[in-house]
């Protein structure tokens, strides 16, 4: 697990935006400091390292490592600073936007003496994925992702409700404040991410699988800001996956970046421990992958993967998989589940649950 941080210094005079702190706009009075930092809490090089330690896999984990550096990263492009009122409808009574390009800035603002609650977000401009919306409320502001296509193809086969992956990993705080007049103060605000990612690792040697196409699904399709919370569909898209293949390992990977899943039911004994990425295993299906496999005579398997582990904010987890002559994978660990569905070109005629 590494914490990476990044630190913003808000100090206090008129609502305004730049990339340093200008001496002039010092001023005698009140100071009011807020100090950003962003909290980068994940098990990217810890997952990677272990799920793919043989010595053919290394150039592959090191290929994943640098297609999803630019989620787990620290660096902010931008952020977003709402004020709100703590009384009747939470209105907002400040708002600031900034492009920072770094890790390091300081902004200058403007607060009236009351209480706030204050809402923090990072990174949204460039996932055209998201979009922060109804944020002239404070209860109301959410992160909403894109509702998925309405049609796609794989291998000219029509498939339904697919979305991308998110391009940007996203950051969130929220703080309750209060400012006092005549008195110098300073608040922390730490954000941490929202979303996640997934990777499924498939061994394709000896299978004869001519082409792959992947999808995850099962994951939230909002974030409510104020309360950290997630929001779930019925019918939750199909997330398409980045490919990076072309190894001696043969090996294939297929990587999504996603809101997370939802989290385990479970009536069994519950796993207790100060890693947040260690969880039991669900009841039930938590989320799945969807293998889309072809094979020589151009028929198509269908295999769906059912997790029954939580993906959560921040974590990566790669799952692996071994593919057969007939398209369909086999997972390694014995606790997911998986569907197989032969020649689904042909409307599925022949389904086998395994």
């Amino acid at each position: 697990m590494s914490v990476k941080k990044l630190l913003w210094t808000v100090c206090c005079f008129t609502l305004a935006s730049c990339s340093l702190i200008d001496d002039e706009v010092y001023k005698e009075g009140d100071n009011y400091e807020l100090d950003y930092e962003l909290r980068l809490v994940t098990n990217m090089t810890t997952e990677l390292q272990t799920q793919l330690s043989t010595e053919t896999e290394l150039e592959l984990a090191q290929s994943l490592f640098t297609q999803l550096s630019d989620i787990f990263t620290d660096f902010a492009h931008d952020v977003d600073l709402s004020f709100y009122d703590t009384q009747g409808d939470s209105l907002r009574l400040q708002h600031d936007e900034h492009i920072m390009d770094a890790n390091q800035a300081s902004y200058a603002l403007n607060l009236p003496k009351r209480k706030y609650m204050h809402l923090a977000t990072a990174n949204i401009v460039d996932n055209k994925l998201v979009d922060l919306v109804e944020d002239e409320r404070c209860h109301r502001a959410k992160i909403i992702q894109l509702q998925g296509n309405t049609r796609s193809e794989v291998d000219g086969l029509p498939v339904d409700n697919i979305i991308d992956s998110h391009s940007t990993g996203i950051f969130t705080a929220r703080q309750l404040m209060e400012v006092l007049e005549g008195v110098d103060q300073q608040f922390n605000v730490h954000l941490y991410m929202a979303n996640c990612a997934s990777v499924l690792v498939v061994d394709t040697v000896g299978s004869g699988v001519k082409d792959i196409n992947v999808f995850t699904t099962g994951f939230a399709t909002g974030f409510n800001v104020a309360d950290s919370s997630y929001i779930f569909v019925d019918n939750p898209p199909l997330v398409r996956t980045t490919s990076i293949s072309g190894y001696d390992s043969g090996e294939m990977a297929f990587c999504s970046v996603t809101f997370p899943s939802r989290e385990a039911t479970v009536t069994r004994t519950i796993i207790e421990t100060t890693d947040p990425f260690i969880s039991p295993y669900s009841d039930e299906s938590l989320w799945e992958i969807h293998v889309y496999a072809t094979v020589p005579d151009g028929t198509i398997t269908l295999t769906k993967l059912f997790i029954r582990r939580p993906l959560r904010a921040g974590q990566l987890m790669v799952i692996k998989v071994r593919a057969k002559d007939d398209g369909s994978v086999i997972p390694i660990d014995q606790a997911v589940g998986f569907l197989v569905v032969l020649n689904w070109n042909d409307a599925g005629n022949h389904e086998v649950p395994l």
